[in-house]
């Protein structure tokens, strides 16, 4: 089991689900600007899954890792930040990838990160765009998704309304 990274703080009362054997858990971090905008990133149109529409930070917890450890990497792998806080859980969902890897359990969490918030190191190969979303820009967060699949819009209208 991999030790506790204590180079960031999570607030009191922050749930964190401890996966059960055989569960595949994924994590999203909403990061939020000094003006309370969330960043999202487009994924490119030749991802496999969910080509072409807007993304939270996160991915895949791997073996050995909290769901914390797995947040803290995604975040710096994805942009180059490096968390600094999470403040709050913005709920837990599963749902069903078109990858043939089947039902993933997800937790979401609204974080504080270290770094130029201008600059994120993007992973080009694999995301076609950025932006910074306030609630008035919410309505773009459903581009190229059907009615039910909303869960970036939702997950981010909890954490800047």
């Amino acid at each position: 089991m991999a030790a506790h990274d204590e180079s960031f703080r999570v607030d009191p009362d922050v749930e964190v689900p401890v996966p059960a054997p055989g569960e595949l858990w994924t994590v999203g971090a909403v990061i939020l600007s000094r003006d309370g905008e969330a960043f999202a990133q487009k994924r490119g149109p030749q991802r496999r899954l969910f080509p072409d529409t807007w993304d939270i930070v996160g991915g895949h917890v791997e073996a050995g890792e909290t769901l914390l450890e797995a947040l803290a990497r995604e975040i710096e792998e994805e942009t180059g930040w490096r968390l600094s806080r999470v403040r709050r859980c913005l709920g837990t969902t599963t749902w069903n990838g078109d990858d043939g890897l089947g039902l993933r359990h997800e937790a979401d969490y609204l974080v504080e990160v270290e770094g130029d918030l201008n600059n994120p190191a993007l992973e080009w190969s694999k995301h076609s765009a950025y932006g910074w979303f306030g609630p008035g820009d919410l309505e773009g967060l459903k581009e190229n998704r059907r009615p039910g699949e909303f869960l970036i819009h939702d997950v981010i209208a909890r954490a800047v309304q």
